[in-house]
């Protein structure tokens, strides 16, 4: 496997070097565990088309998209409950 160079600020490199100290890991074997663990924006939106369809299959639920507005809306109300706490 050929290595890249990636030129990111200081702090950055810094703190992703912390963060993958803490996993017992160095920065290169951390970020080659994200690049692997991580979904694309294509595949998170594959994974959610997939999951609705089960959920639709399984007991009906298809929501409209002003229900989904609805519950994204209160999801968001109810996470700024929490975190202004």
């Amino acid at each position: 496997m050929s290595d890249a160079n990636v030129r990111i600020p200081e702090e950055a490199k810094e703190r992703l070097a912390a963060i993958a100290a803490a996993e017992g890991l160095s920065l290169r074997a951390y970020l080659a565990y994200l690049a692997e663990t991580l979904l694309t924006p294509a595949e998170r939106a594959e994974r959610a088309e997939r999951s609705l369809a089960a959920l639709k299959e399984w007991n009906g639920y298809a929501p409209t998209a002003a229900q989904e507005r609805d519950l994204d809306d209160e999801l968001d109300r109810r996470l700024s409950q929490v975190t202004a706490r």
